[in-house]
């Protein structure tokens, strides 16, 4: 009753609890408000009956607004159609049932996270909510236990970077031990299977609890996934790591992996009912006739494909052509298995000063293989010969990483290592990433000439980061912009 005068156009409240307080029934009059129970509503209901009137299949089901991650959100225009062409394909690729259990902690309003409630409620599965802090995101998993996850990258890259911290520092025999079982369970995910009688009771059923113990399938969304990283789940945690792809406009789900395909890093074939074909992107040079592999940009077809932008037919018609293909603005290619591996965006690029092609992700997805490193923004301008970049330290190994440099106090803490003019930290940080570009072969204009570090990380709630944990690129760019200036006014790289 507290929020009725912030709400001017409510005129009902409903309470679930049988007996109604005089205190609040006095303040709801007080602001011109009707308050009743549940069992009233309902009594008036059957006195005034209203015949049913189910929605149709092309009648819109929600407005469901695309993460922002290079500009304004768009609303996708969902029909009831799209949306259990979707939730039927999640149940054929993942058979849950009344046992299961999913913690809910992706945000809602995304269909991700929807498709996964849908499908649970449908097999008569238990949901519960994480506390709303995913700081203590893993004491909800402890109480919960559950038997599905589905997750996001970034955090899967941190359970992963806790775990290999976890056993480095242990040492010893502990970590001999972990090499041994990692390696035996290796081979024999190799072959297909998940579970290994003699290791998991030695090494891995401890470390399951970290997940609550029951985990069965890890699902995986919203982002590319590291083959690294995807094998580690599945050998730690003993189940597959089922990788999808999908976008807000296709209702989640396009393609999506099965239990039975190989761990590399692909998001497995397209669902039931859905068409994928790649077009060729010559500014690029992703080419439909590249061999062994066909590149180009992910075109899509089916029932899951959106209705349209709200209030935007401009920017509908520049995704959605006339024979109804979905553009995506994703590259992928076509693999040998017939698999499909997203390998890059086709807006995402920069066009550097010398005409040079450059895709800031990429080198973000190479930057981010550093145990240094929590989040990285690379940047590129075309009146430029060279992009930069932002480096969010992990705090983490950065504490562990002092403490063996001998720093102390005020001097180890991350503010003060991150401090310009500091760089301590800084050095460290570009020769490890100068490693990882010199293995991935990247050539000299694909890399960041300049870095810079920042303590705090991306996150929701400081508005650089969508739900999901993605960079949202042109608040980054607004947010860093006299540090990006500053980097491109310096005349020396570093």
């Amino acid at each position: 009753m507290a929020c009725v005068k912030g709400c001017p156009s409510v005129e009902t409240i409903v309470q679930f609890e049988a007996k109604i307080d005089g205190e609040d029934v006095s303040l709801a009059r007080s602001n011109n408000v009707s308050l009743m129970t549940l069992n009233q509503l309902m009594e008036i209901g059957l006195v005034h009956p209203v015949e049913a009137d189910p929605p149709l299949p092309d009648d819109l089901c929600t407005i469901c607004y695309t993460s922002g991650t290079t500009g304004n959100p768009k609303g996708v225009m969902l029909t009831h159609s799209n949306m259990i062409a979707s939730i039927l394909c999640s149940i054929e690729i993942t058979p849950l049932n009344e046992s299961d259990v999913h913690l809910s902690f992706l945000p809602l309003a995304h269909c991700f996270e929807r498709n996964v409630q849908a499908h649970i409620i449908a097999k008569g599965g238990c949901i519960g909510y994480y506390q709303g802090d995913v700081t203590k995101l893993l004491d909800d998993m402890a109480e919960l236990r559950p038997t599905v996850f589905p997750s996001v990258p970034r955090l899967m890259n941190r359970i992963h970077d806790k775990i290999t911290q976890g056993i480095a520092a242990a040492g010893g025999v502990k970590k001999l031990l972990f090499d041994q079982a990692y390696a035996a369970k290796k081979e024999y995910l190799a072959q297909g299977y998940y579970t290994h009688a003699f290791w998991d009771r030695l090494v891995f059923d401890k470390l399951k609890m970290i997940l609550g113990g029951r985990v069965r399938y890890i699902l995986s969304g919203s982002a590319p996934l590291s083959k690294v990283v995807k094998e580690f789940m599945a050998i730690v945690f003993c189940c597959p790591v089922l990788e999808g792809y999908g976008l807000t406009e296709t209702a989640a789900v396009v393609s999506c992996a099965t239990a039975d395909m190989p761990m590399t890093r692909h998001v497995g074939i397209p669902v039931a009912g859905a068409e994928i074909c790649l077009e060729d992107v010559p500014e690029k040079l992703y080419l439909t006739r590249d061999t062994p592999c066909p590149r180009g940009e992910i075109l899509t077809r089916s029932k899951h494909v959106f209705k349209g932008y709200f209030k935007q037919p401009e920017l509908t018609s520049e995704v959605l052509d006339a024979d109804g293909w979905f553009h995506t603005g994703d590259i992928g290619q076509w693999n040998l298995d017939g698999t499909l591996t997203v390998i890059d965006r086709k807006k995402n690029i920069y066009k550097l000063s010398q005409g040079e092609y450059v895709s800031p992700e990429r080198l973000e997805g190479v930057y981010g293989q550093s145990p240094f490193v929590a989040q990285v923004f690379v940047h590129g301008d075309s009146f430029k010969n060279y992009m930069v970049g932002i480096v969010v330290p992990d705090p983490e190994y950065v504490s562990v990483w002092a403490e063996n440099q001998g720093l102390k106090g005020e001097e180890a803490s991350l503010e003060t290592l991150c401090a310009p003019g500091n760089n301590t930290l800084l050095r460290v940080i570009q020769e490890d990433m100068r490693q990882l570009v010199l293995t991935a072969k990247l050539l000299p204009f694909e890399r960041a000439h300049k870095l810079r570090l920042h303590a705090d990380q991306f996150t929701p709630e400081n508005g650089l980061a969508t739900p999901t944990f993605k960079p949202k690129r042109f608040e980054l760019i607004q947010y860093f912009s006299d540090v990006i200036h500053e980097m491109y006014e310096e005349q020396s790289k570093l």
